[in-house]
C-alpha cells in the first residue's frame, strides 16, 4: 500500500519564518506514523517516520523540509539539535 503524501504548507509561509540569515527553528517528532509539516507558534513542527538512530531522523527532517521548500537537500544545514527534538536549520544560498 502506498504511503499518503504529506500535506505541506506553502514554501512562502515557511520562508517567512526564517530570520535574516535563513535560519529556521524546528520541533521534531521522530517515529511518527505519518510524515507531516505544520506551522505552530512561529516555528515548524515536523513529524517523520524515521527512528532517531544513526542520524536517520535528521536526514528525514532535511528531506521533508527540502521537499516543502522545493530546494535540494544539500542547501539545508543542521546548525543545532542533532540529538534533540528542538533543531535549528539554515537555508544556504545556492
Amino acid at each position: 500500500m502506498a504511503r499518503p503524501k504529506a500535506d505541506l504548507p506553502p514554501a512562502a509561509a515557511i520562508l517567512a519564518l526564517a530570520d535574516g540569515e535563513g535560519r529556521l527553528t524546528l520541533r521534531v517528532t521522530p517515529g511518527a506514523r505519518v510524515e507531516t509539516l505544520a506551522i505552530e507558534d512561529n516555528r515548524l513542527t515536523l513529524k517523520v517516520r524515521a527512528k532517531p538512530e544513526d542520524g536517520k531522523a535528521n536526514a528525514a527532517v532535511l528531506e521533508l523540509l527540502a521537499r516543502a521548500l522545493g530546494i535540494a537537500t544539500s542547501r539545508l544545514r543542521l546548525l543545532r539539535g542533532a540529538t534533540g527534538r528542538d533543531k535549528q536549520v539554515q537555508i544556504v544560498a545556492p
